[in-house]
């Protein structure tokens, strides 16, 4: 740890411990936004189950191992990167019945990589480096005694199957349950540019980043390299945090989210206004329902009556019938346009959608979430039918949201670069009026 702490201090950060939040990473001088703390290459990594190059998450050109029939690469150069480690696994993976190897999942391969990995390094056929070492795996947080005797049970199946693939003779299958739930709480998603789920990465230096729901900094991904970078000034003896979890949701709906994922409740500034009027106020315009007058920008609250909702503006009644036939009528909408969408039928999804559209904008606020994330289904299917004028439209109409300080940090997010490359796209295609 000491020759960790020595890295970091090359890079202007320390690692200091809390009472309330354990391992924290804080800053030794200042940084400014757009500037990079710190990046890190997964100590292992595994693309989702969908065909993708084991060492690059490519799509494309992949060619299957031809003895394991388990990773796909998508040249020569990401093979040879891969097999020191592939080498072993494709041993092991090869032994296994074909039955079986059908039940081998993402995380199951992550956890026989671990292994294998650790392994290796030990025999020095894998360079040991300070940021690239089983003792950071280590020194992550289990939580093991939060996890209820489900999860518990599940993790003991799952590290029986790892027992059962690497065939070692000393395994340690209450480590590696322990390693499970590990992986549950510090594991990454690794995306790419456009937030497309590649696969799933151990970075155990960006795991002592903690959360919060108004970060100083973004995680981002460079191929499998896990990037962090200041979306604000950041000054000399501050914590760095990133956001874990989707920011836009209310404080009820992100304090559930933590808790069920991460197992821990948030303590950041915006959550601690949790019941206070701002908060209720933002919750409402998030998730909640619109003034019925559409010249009225109030928010609703359910009446002590549970009959309807009340404006909190100019006090106009909304019966509760009345929302719930909304509702149905959305939600069923909403199934027939992601069934077009699943045939391959963008025309008819995109007009479903628009119906849609017209029911959110009865019953939901202009900034609100539901209303926000159809609009971005929308503009995706549009952009499909290489309908630029329209897709340029939605663009613009999702913009504002991102911007708003209501849900403030989500255009400090990942999603920002996104919509903004996607409007930038957009306005190359279609002539402004």
């Amino acid at each position: 740890m000491e020759e960790l702490e020595q890295v970091l201090r090359d890079k202007g950060l320390t690692v200091s411990s809390l009472p309330e939040k354990g391992r924290c990473l804080f800053t030794t001088r200042h940084f400014s936004p757009g500037e990079v703390i710190i990046s890190e290459e997964p100590y292992v990594s595994v693309p989702n189950k969908s065909a993708k190059c084991e060492w690059c998450f490519a799509p494309t050109n992949l060619k299957r191992c031809s003895a394991c029939r388990v990773v796909f690469y998508c040249g020569n150069t990401c093979q040879k990167s891969d097999w020191k480690l592939h080498r072993v696994e494709c041993q092991a993976l090869s032994k296994v019945d074909k039955e079986r190897i059908k039940s081998i999942t993402p995380s199951i391969r992550l956890m026989v990589k671990l292994y294998l990995r650790r392994k290796l390094q030990d025999e020095k056929v894998i360079l040991t480096t300070v940021m690239d070492n089983y003792n950071l795996v280590e020194s992550l947080v289990s939580h093991m005694t939060d996890i209820d005797e489900k999860q518990l049970v599940l993790y003991a199946q799952m590290a029986n199957l790892v027992g059962l693939i690497l065939q070692w003779p000393e395994i340690n299958v209450k480590e590696i349950a322990e390693n499970f739930s590990k992986f549950s709480c510090n594991a990454h998603t690794v995306c790419d540019a456009e937030l497309k789920p590649l696969g799933t990465g151990l970075y155990p230096v960006v795991s002592i980043i903690n959360h919060s729901c108004l970060p100083n900094s973004v995680l981002i991904f460079e191929g499998r390299l896990a990037v962090i970078r200041a979306v604000q000034h950041i000054p000399k003896g501050t914590e760095v945090s990133i956001s874990y979890i989707e920011m836009a949701g209310s404080t009820a709906t992100r304090q559930q989210a933590l808790k069920e994922q991460y197992l821990f409740s948030c303590t950041c500034i915006r959550c601690v206004k949790l019941g206070q009027n701002d908060d209720i106020q933002e919750s409402a315009f998030l998730e909640g329902y619109r003034c019925k007058d559409k010249e009225c920008s109030g928010f609703l609250l359910r009446d002590f009556g549970n009959k309807g909702f009340t404006c909190q503006l100019c006090g106009l009644f909304r019966d509760k019938e009345e929302i719930k036939n909304i509702v149905n009528e959305i939600q069923s909408l909403s199934e027939k346009s992601s069934f077009s969408l699943s045939y391959g039928n963008n025309k008819d999804a995109s007009a479903m959608y628009k119906m849609v559209e017209k029911l959110q904008l009865k019953l939901y606020h202009h900034l609100s979430i539901n209303l926000m994330r159809m609009r971005e289904n929308l503009l995706k299917i549009l952009m499909e039918l290489q309908d630029w004028k329209e897709a340029l439209k939605y663009c613009r109409l999702t913009i504002p949201v991102y911007q708003s300080g209501l849900v403030r940090l989500r255009k400090l997010t990942d999603h920002w670069p996104r919509q903004r490359r996607y409007c930038e796209l957009l306005m190359e295609q279609t002539p402004l009026s």
